[in-house]
Formats: C-alpha cells, sequence, structure tokens
C-alpha cells in the first residue's frame, strides 16, 4: 500500500490528446479494446460505485471522496493467443494515476485484481503497467510482472486519477504475444462495430476503412477532427482511405431503407526516421560502451521525450524490438554490427529499424610480466619489462629506451608504456615496476633452547629481506623457528625467495639437565649431557660464573660431582661449553650453546 496526498479538487477534464478515444466511469460500460488500442484516454469522474462501498480492493483504497473510484475509465478486452502480456498507460510526469487489473467475465465478479500499482508518482515518472516501462528504466515501483495469459480469457482494467491534474493517458500493449500473434493477440470480436475497433495506426501506414454492406443505396462518409462530423466531399463508395486522425462515421442507405451509421476512430503518431548513425572505435580496457551516447545521432531533431531509441545484435531483433542491449555494451575485441531502432513512446508500432553502424574494439595490451623485480646485490644487473613482446605494440621506457624490455642494475621504479596503434586510435596500458635490491642472507645468531625433552632452534638474521628456513633435509618453511629438534648435530639454512643465495651453518643441540642434587642419595647426583655421540672426540667444560675450569668431561665420563679438588661446591649457576673436532680433525668450539645448569644441595 501507499500514502496518497490529500486531493483538493477533482477534474473530469478529457485527454488534451488530438483525438478522444470513449470514456466509460463505470465497469458496466467498459469500452472494449483489441490489438488497435486507442491511443488517447482519460477519465469523466465516476458514476456508480463499482466497489460497492468496500475499502480496499487489492492495493487500492478509498479517497477522500470515501470511495476507491475518483476519475476513473473502465476498459475491457479478451485474449485470443497465449503468451507473456503487458500494457504502458502513459500519462504527464506531474499526474498520479492508479489501475488496477480484473480477470473476470462480468463486472459483478471481479473479485481481487490480479495486478494493482497504488503507489504514487513522486518520482515524476510518464508510464505505469505490468511488464517492463519502455524508457528502460529498471527502477520504477509503478510496474507489475508480466501476465501469462490463454486464449479465451476476459479482462477488465480500470484506471483511477489521483491529482489535481488531468490531461488524460495513453495505453499501448506490449509483450511477446504481439511477436507470436502481432494481429489478433486480442480478440475484436468484442467490439460490436461495422467499421470495426478504434484504430492506432502510424503516419506512414495505409488504413483503409471498409463499410461494404449487401443491398446498399449509397454510402455517404463524415469526419469529426473537433468540430463535429462533417461530410466527406466526393467519398460515396464503400471504401475510405484515411489520412488524418479524426473521427469516422459512415451513413449506409440500404435497398430496405434499414439504415446504418458506424463510427470508428482513427489515431496516427508520427513514424520515427532514424538519422545515420557514425561508426565509433574504442579500446578494450573500456568498462563498457555507452550505447546512449549514439541516441542523440540517431534522434537529430526529433523529440526525445516521444521516441525511444534501442541497439541490437540483429536486424531481426531490431525489427521485432526484443533482446535490446543493455548500457554500458561489454566489450570483446573485434568489429561487430550494432542495429539501431527508434520507436514511438506512444505507438510502439511505429518505428524504424533501417540503420546500424560498426562497433570496432582495438585490444589494449595487457600487463603479462612482473612488476615487483628483485637484484641481487651482487649482480651485474637483472632484465625488466616484456621478454616475450608483440611485434604490432609500441614500447617506451621513461629512461628513454623503446625495446620492449631493458636490463638495469639499481633499484628503483621504471616505467614501460606498452600502445597498440590500429584503426587510428592508440591503446596503451602503463607498467609501473619497481626494482629492489634483495640481500644475500646471513645468519647473524642461532638460539638454542636445550631442554632435553622439547629442544627449539631459532635462526636470526639482521638481514631484511624475503626467506625461507630449513633444517638438515626438512621442506623449507617460513618460521625460522625449529620445533621438536633431537639432541645432536644439525644444519640450519636460510635460503633467499629471491633466489639470491643462501648460507647454511651447523649447530649442536645438546640434552642437559637444568639442574642436579649431588647429595648421594642417588638421584641426580651427577650433572651431565647428551647428544654428543655422533661427535668426534667432544669435550665438555664445567666453569663457575667467574669463568674458572672446573671439571672437563669426555663422552665415556658419568658426569660431575659437583666438587672441586674434593671438596663440595656451593649451590650456584655453572656454565658449560662443548668442543669437537671436525672432519679435518681439528677442534673446534660449539656455537650457539651458551647454556648454564644450577646446583643444588
Amino acid at each position: 500500500m501507499k500514502g496518497k496526498s490529500l486531493i483538493f479538487c477533482f477534474l473530469t477534464v478529457l485527454a488534451t490528446c488530438s483525438l478522444m478515444a470513449q470514456v466509460a466511469a463505470d465497469c458496466s460500460n467498459a469500452v472494449p479494446i483489441c490489438n488497435n488500442t486507442p491511443v488517447n484516454g482519460g477519465t469523466m469522474g465516476y458514476g456508480l460505485d463499482d466497489y460497492n462501498g468496500a475499502a480496499t480492493s487489492g492495493c487500492l483504497e478509498q479517497t477522500v471522496t470515501g470511495a476507491i473510484e475518483s476519475n476513473s475509465a473502465w476498459y475491457r478486452f479478451r485474449t485470443a493467443a497465449s503468451g507473456q502480456l503487458g500494457f504502458n498507460i502513459g500519462f504527464d510526469a506531474s499526474e498520479d494515476w492508479d489501475f488496477a487489473l480484473y480477470r473476470a467475465t462480468d463486472c459483478s465478479s471481479l473479485g481481487d485484481p490480479i495486478r494493482c500499482n497504488f503507489f504514487d508518482n513522486s518520482d515524476q515518472e510518464t508510464f505505469m503497467g505490468v511488464g517492463e516501462d519502455p524508457t528502460g528504466n529498471t527502477s520504477t515501483v509503478l510496474y507489475e510482472d508480466w501476465l501469462q495469459v490463454m486464449p479465451g480469457e476476459d479482462y477488465y482494467l480500470m484506471i483511477n486519477n489521483f491529482s489535481n491534474n488531468n490531461s488524460g493517458f495513453s495505453i499501448q500493449f506490449s509483450g511477446n504475444i504481439f511477436i507470436t500473434n502481432p494481429f489478433d493477440a486480442l480478440d475484436c470480436s468484442i467490439i460490436n462495430n461495422l467499421l470495426g475497433p478504434p484504430m492506432a495506426a502510424c503516419d506512414n501506414e495505409n488504413v483503409i476503412l471498409d463499410a461494404t454492406t449487401p443491398n446498399v443505396l449509397s454510402y455517404t462518409w463524415y469526419s469529426d477532427t473537433g468540430s463535429g462530423f462533417q461530410p466527406i466531399s466526393g467519398e460515396t463508395g464503400p471504401l475510405l482511405q484515411v489520412l488524418v486522425s479524426a473521427m469516422y462515421r459512415v451513413e449506409i442507405i440500404t435497398t430496405s431503407m434499414a439504415n446504418i451509421i458506424s463510427d470508428v476512430q482513427v489515431a496516427f503518431n508520427t513514424s520515427p526516421v532514424t538519422s545515420p548513425v557514425s561508426d565509433e572505435i574504442v579500446c578494450s580496457d573500456s568498462s563498457g560502451f555507452d550505447l546512449t551516447q549514439k541516441d542523440s545521432q540517431a534522434l537529430g531533431a526529433q523529440d526525445p521525450s516521444a521516441f525511444m531509441v534501442s541497439y541490437h545484435n540483429s536486424q531481426n531483433d531490431a525489427i521485432l524490438g526484443i533482446n535490446s542491449l543493455i548500457s554500458p555494451y561489454s566489450l570483446s575485441a573485434g568489429t561487430e554490427t550494432i542495429y539501431v531502432r527508434t520507436t514511438s513512446l506512444e505507438n510502439p508500432l511505429c518505428y524504424d529499424a533501417s540503420r546500424q553502424f560498426q562497433l570496432s574494439v582495438v585490444e589494449t595490451p595487457v600487463i603479462n610480466f612482473m612488476t615487483d623485480v628483485f637484484i641481487c646485490e651482487d649482480a651485474a644487473g637483472v632484465e625488466i619489462g616484456e621478454t616475450t613482446p608483440n611485434s604490432l605494440y609500441a614500447y617506451s621506457w621513461d629512461t628513454g629506451e623503446t625495446t620492449p624490455s631493458i636490463t638495469v642494475s639499481q633499484a628503483g621504479n621504471y616505467t614501460l608504456t606498452i600502445t597498440n596503434n590500429q584503426l587510428g586510435i592508440s591503446c596503451s596500458i602503463a607498467a609501473l615496476i619497481t626494482v629492489v635490491v634483495s640481500e644475500t642472507p646471513e645468519i647473524t645468531d642461532v638460539i638454542i633452547d636445550d631442554l632435553q625433552s622439547s629442544n627449539t632452534v631459532e635462526v636470526i638474521t639482521d638481514v631484511t629481506g624475503s626467506f625461507e628456513y630449513q633444517i638438515d633435509n626438512e621442506a623449507y618453511q617460513t618460521s625460522n623457528i625449529f620445533t621438536d629438534v633431537p639432541p645432536g648435530l644439525h644444519t640450519v639454512t636460510i635460503n633467499d625467495l629471491n633466489g639470491c643465495g643462501s648460507v647454511s651453518e651447523t649447530i649442536i643441540v645438546v640434552g642437559f639437565p637444568s639442574f642436579f642434587t649431588p647429595n648421594g642419595d642417588g638421584a641426580n647426583d651427577y650433572w651431565n649431557i647428551s647428544g654428543i655421540s655422533s661427535l668426534e672426540d667432544p669435550l665438555v667444560y664445567v666453569y663457575d660464573r667467574y669463568g674458572k675450569l672446573l671439571k672437563q668431561l669426555d663422552e665415556t665420563s658419568l658426569g660431575w660431582d659437583g666438587t672441586f679438588n674434593g671438596r663440595n661446591l656451593p649451590s650456584s649457576d655453572y656454565w658449560f661449553k662443548l668442543t669437537y673436532k671436525d672432519l679435518e680433525g681439528q677442534r673446534i668450539q660449539a656455537r650457539y650453546i651458551k647454556n648454564h645448569f644450577a646446583l643444588k644441595r
């Protein structure tokens, strides 16, 4: 439901278009319409309350009159084919109109509307209805979903004015049903008239009224363009070629003197003429091609508020007015033909699909090389840019070179512009390449937490870079910390991810108790280290806090008992170091072992 503004007065003015169709304010007098819909309509107030005092009907609500209808017009139609059906009700943007559509066989059993719209026109739109707004507005709230119809279904359409202005409206049917059945989608047999239903025609159509009747003595034709019916001079036959919008009447005198008078409305709409549309050449890196920028070319001097321009991939789609292209139009390299259709908004049957233009898309080069490049600090240079160039492209560096790639030896930013010159335009892309010097990795320190049950090794480097870490022959990892390292000899490695070398260091992880208690109880009476059996001639040296050597242990030693020269040393922290022989027989001190332990008494 929607809120409506109060209506301060009610107008009963007919539409001010060139010719007025019949208007019925009551459902029982609903105007029958079919394929050639009356182009123009209006509202005449309301007589009987077709809703019998009801407060609502679908989305419709009572107006300030106390009834649902304020200024209403009723129409009825019958489907003659199956498919998708919609309609557009056009009106002035300053006015507020509502509608309700009922599937019913008569006015006494309307039931609930199957489509209904009671939203106000605060957005000042010019169409409401069922299906899609013909202007392409997809955000409007004035449209209901398409109908799926079958032959022989009867419908009643009530159009209501809810504003201080009432300059009339137009009705146009739409939907695929008029593509599959362009001349008989709606059943015209509901209109009992010798000359047939009102006709909406284009100004380039040949309209012939046929009043052929047997046993005729004479035919007299009249037209009314707003000043009453006037005889048409010289027209005395059963056929009349119609050239202007008017109400037409034929008076037939038969041999039985049973005279016949029949009236019909014929309304012509201006057929658009599409002006030449120029070809377009664009680069493929555009976000899309705005087709609407071609509207002014197609329309020329024609009023853009009266005609709509659409674009299609085939001539047949343009003629049928289907599968219009969405703007902005997605681009792909190459040339394609875009077909243009200009359509009358008042009568969509009036159109021109005679023009087309070529849309050519020149491919913009694509960057498919590295833009972040590392150069090793000891390297002579590195090649940057496009190493697999396109012979059709031009290359230009901000350093002045015009080759696809260059060799640089210094860190910095370098810009390469790649241009594709085709069809008179230049499609370019600029690549900013950043060159960074990558230093050779270096092991600054290795922190070993010898916890005996769970040893941890942390590799430290003061060099900034992108590195990965390895212990022994295990897989490389991004973390510089290794856990659960068993005691023994190990190799740690830092590898530069940018290919600027690696560095390795041999370390020893030993296991030792953090304290011992040499009190003769048989538990923890000796301190020793484990994990040195794989070393060649290992020696362990124990010191006090002042660096005095207290004990030397080899791999066969039981351990240190906490004495020096036969006397017990006090409870305190003590330090140790480890040496062993390398493959050349040289005795070396194990690096990174800087631990201590406690003697407790």
